[in-house]
This record gives structure tokens, C-alpha cells and sequence, in this order.
């Protein structure tokens, strides 16, 4: 079962960024592809309150989620380095 569930895109410079990490560190993560018009991101704002992207989401996290991708590059470096 994957560690994590990443709201991102494809085509994001923001969500491959988190995506290297996350395989650089061999933390297994679940891969959600959200609709490029932000309206269409119902899913990823039930998740997190917000429709922006990346979004790392797990219950063991402070917040439920982490929403930006140095955030996101941070926390999982500190704790999986």
C-alpha cells in the first residue's frame, strides 16, 4: 500500500520536482492526475481545501497534507534521508 497520495500533473515543473524526490528517497506514493482546469479539482480540494498542485496527502501528516512543493521536498528529505 502506498505511503502517500500525490495530487499533481503531468506536465507540472512543481509536481516533477516532488515526483524525483519521492523516487530518489524509494517512498512509495499513490499518484492521483488532477484535471488541468482547476475547476475540475473537486477530489483534490475535498483532500486539502485548496485546488493547487502538488499536494502530498496522508492522515500521519500535521495538517492531513502538504501543499507546496518545497514543503513537500523538505518534509520528505527530513524524514526519509
Amino acid at each position: 500500500m502506498a505511503e502517500f497520495t500525490l495530487y499533481d500533473r503531468p506536465d507540472c515543473p512543481y509536481s516533477k520536482r516532488v515526483r524525483r524526490v519521492l523516487d530518489v528517497l524509494s517512498v512509495d506514493y499513490e499518484e492521483i492526475v488532477v484535471p488541468d482546469d482547476k475547476d475540475d479539482r473537486n477530489e483534490l480540494e475535498a483532500a486539502t481545501g485548496q485546488r493547487g498542485i502538488p499536494a502530498l496527502v496522508d492522515d500521519e501528516l500535521p495538517d492531513g497534507y502538504i501543499a507546496d512543493s518545497g514543503d513537500i521536498s523538505s518534509y520528505l528529505k527530513e524524514h526519509y534521508n
